[in-house]
């Protein structure tokens, strides 16, 4: 019998290593795959850790394939018979009928995990992400908004946030009854609770860490296996709720050396970042998203790093008329892609931030990445990982793969100094 406990599928790649960390600051020993492996790889390593995940790109297709994307995995994972398989998703609840949808979630899970209430967490606190009588609430630059107010969501480019009562938001997306139950109806048996309910799906209320661990316990409680659907606050409340023993991940690495950055965020918290490194004396550049000139700013980009100097290319600033018709984002992974390979096959970097977390998905891929573990967790939600490729140039590789709206404004430059 495997020896996992649970196991998740990420809605994208940044998210599915929060929901890793968080599984490991509470002592659960955990491996993340970067696509569905072979089954025998994936018992292999549910034999061996107590979660297992699986990132992926859900967040941002279309809901007319997330069924493909979605179905193989979920019954992978159930197949594992781990009491909990999770569904990770953002903590601002990014979705909606036509791209990414939850809804389509809640009947999937349903159809493959278990057909019973999906409990649905999407607070996450240490990250300013409340829950309160239903409503959805996020901090952005130390200011808490409700969801559909907060600048960042409320102007999404793909899945703009017009709802802040999250079962209204989900209950756009299907026709099975979504429903919720309120952090007052915590006391007592939260578990029967969310047994007992006729909703198909019940989003769970949490402004504290405490609610979360309540929740944790309740969805453990639950008759196996559970789907639940949930931000890293969920993974946070469930491992806290039944801590393992395994170590903490340290707060650095040995890794020395200049560290190269490429950016598809085009979030303002990542444009300082950016900012911050050049203030540091880093080279700072537009990717460059056309044909012509691509080879001389890969070759400057190699040299400054050679030079001990790092780097940073951004999209924010890229020109994008030159993208031959292909979608945008396509673009943006290919190129960072193409300078990430170059710089590492050249053997002047081991260290390399892709900031967007679609970006971040599409260039572990492009560079083979099979699996990513924890390597450090140097402060907050902020994680070095350590890639796992059968390629020798990228085997052991340390990435940091990061939302746009994570990180301070000297992240770039803090990130440099952990390697002296």
């Amino acid at each position: 019998m495997p020896r996992a406990r649970a196991a998740f599928y990420g809605d994208d790649f940044t998210g599915s290593v929060d929901a890793l960390l968080q599984f490991s600051r509470r002592g659960w020993t955990g491996r993340l795959f970067t696509r569905l492996p072979a089954p025998e790889a994936l018992h292999r390593a549910a034999e061996s850790v107590d979660v297992v995940g699986v990132a992926g790109i859900a967040r941002s297709l279309p809901t007319s394939t997330m069924d493909a994307e979605l179905t193989p995995v979920l019954q992978a994972l159930a197949a594992l018979e781990p009491r909990v398989v999770q569904y990770k998703a953002c903590s601002t609840a990014d979705s909606s009928p036509t791209v990414g949808s939850l809804g389509r979630i809640v009947e999937l899970g349903r159809a493959i995990v278990a057909g019973r209430p999906v409990p649905m967490l999407f607070a996450q606190p240490d990250f300013g992400r409340y829950t309160f009588f239903g409503h959805h609430f996020a901090a952005e630059d130390g200011v808490v908004y409700r969801l559909d107010r907060q600048p960042t969501m409320s102007t999404h480019p793909s899945t703009p946030m017009t709802e802040s009562e999250l079962a209204v938001h989900v209950g756009r997306q299907t026709e099975l009854p979504i429903g919720s139950l309120p952090v007052t109806a915590y006391d007592g048996d939260l578990a029967g609770r969310i047994s007992d309910s006729d909703a198909a799906a019940l989003v769970l209320d949490a402004v504290t860490d405490e609610h979360l661990v309540t929740v944790g316990d309740a969805v453990l409680r639950l008759p196996a296996p559970v789907f639940a659907i949930g931000s890293g606050g969920l993974s946070h409340g469930i491992a806290a709720a039944a801590p393992m023993g395994a170590p903490p991940p340290p707060a650095a690495t040995a890794a020395r050396g200049p560290v190269l950055v490429v950016s598809g965020s085009r979030s303002a918290r990542t444009r300082r970042q950016a900012d911050a490194a050049a203030a540091d004396g880093w080279l700072v550049c537009p990717l460059p998203l056309a044909p012509r000139g691509r080879d001389e700013v890969i070759r400057q980009t190699v040299d400054t790093l050679r030079s001990g100097r790092s780097a940073v290319l951004t999209s924010d600033d890229a020109d994008t008329s030159a993208t031959a018709g292909r979608p945008v984002l396509d673009v943006v992974a290919a190129t960072a892609t193409a300078v990430v390979d170059a710089a590492v096959r050249a053997g002047v970097t081991r260290r390399v931030v892709v900031c967007g977390g679609d970006t971040s998905g599409r260039v572990a891929l492009g560079l083979g990445v099979e699996a990513l573990s924890l390597a450090a967790n140097p402060w907050g939600n902020v994680v070095i990982l350590r890639a796992h490729a059968a390629d020798p140039a990228i085997d052991g590789l340390e990435l940091l793969l990061k939302g746009g709206q994570v990180g301070g404004d000297t992240l770039f430059p803090d990130v440099r100094a952990l390697g002296g």
